[in-house]
């Protein structure tokens, strides 16, 4: 049979046509369509063809356990994004989803309220607090919060050999909702480009950073997961994030305190931070 064009991408369609999962026949149909009118839309060479297949292949030999790249690249490319906002809609009232990332890590230590989850991470320490509460105002005892975040260097405790976990860790709400921890202060940093996605990035001229953030993950019964980002006001890179994920009502300010007496009660002999923000779960359907 000697098929091209239009009746080549038909008869790939239908060769999905007896899935006996309906959202297999879905999915697949409309990527072999959009994938056959991309290739024809720019007219997609042989070579370029072959590129692509390269990049791909090298995108999961960089792949660990630790580093994502395809993740990396699904940020790069906004679809982290758009499916982030495919996935969440939720009320107004609800605090915005951003990107999952490629540096969360299972099992992060268990710290009580008003931990450290810097470890010995350096930075300026920084006090993270506020309230896990419903749409309506009201407390959530005993949610999951779980948290990680970079150095003052820019740097994840899995891009460095520490031997231990730094900057992430999690802990539960008590009975008004609360949660604080220690940390350091977030500041700006580049995705990794030593790899594939850097190398487009940079063959497209465009930026590499992040704006300061600190990554949550909220859990609880009877409640929609929540995954987000803190941002912290001022930074360069908010309106240039590589991966798209900044939205204006995650910007909380990071207020800077000389040494002295912390909220908590503890004693700094160095110039600290604070920043306090409510975390908002819709509830589930």
């Amino acid at each position: 049979m000697d098929l091209q064009g239009d009746d080549l991408t038909e008869a790939v369609v239908a060769s999905f046509d007896g899935s006996q999962n309906a959202r297999t026949k879905t999915v697949m149909s409309a990527l072999v369509r959009h994938l056959h009118a991309f290739a024809r839309e720019v007219d997609l060479t042989e070579e370029e063809y072959f590129t692509a297949i390269g990049f791909l292949t090298r995108t999961g030999q960089i792949s660990t356990g630790n580093r994502q790249e395809f993740v990396l690249l699904a940020d790069v490319l906004g679809l982290s994004m758009l499916t982030v906002g495919l996935a969440n809609r939720k009320p107004p009232e609800a605090t915005a989803s951003t990107v999952f990332g490629p540096f969360f890590v299972e099992g992060s230590p268990a710290i009580e309220l008003g931990g450290d989850i810097a470890n010995g991470a350096p930075g300026q320490p920084c006090l993270v607090s506020g309230k896990v509460l419903d749409t309506d105002g009201n407390p959530i005892p005993s949610a999951l919060v779980e948290t990680w975040q970079a150095d003052e260097e820019g740097f994840y405790d899995v891009q460095k050999d520490v031997g231990q976990p730094q900057n992430r860790g999690h802990l539960t709400t008590d009975a008004e909702g609360n949660y604080s921890f220690w940390s350091v202060r977030p500041v700006a940093y580049p995705i990794p480009d030593d790899g594939p996605v850097g190398e487009l990035l940079h063959a497209a001229d465009r930026g590499v950073m992040r704006p300061a953030h600190i990554h949550f993950m909220v859990t609880a019964p009877g409640f929609a997961r929540l995954i987000t980002h803190i941002f912290a006001a001022g930074d360069n890179y908010l309106h240039n994030d590589a991966v798209f994920g900044v939205k204006d009502s995650l910007i909380a300010d990071f207020t800077e305190h000389p040494a002295g007496t912390a909220p908590d009660g503890r004693e700094l002999d160095q110039p600290f931070f604070t920043v306090q923000y409510d975390l908002v779960l819709a509830g589930t359907p």
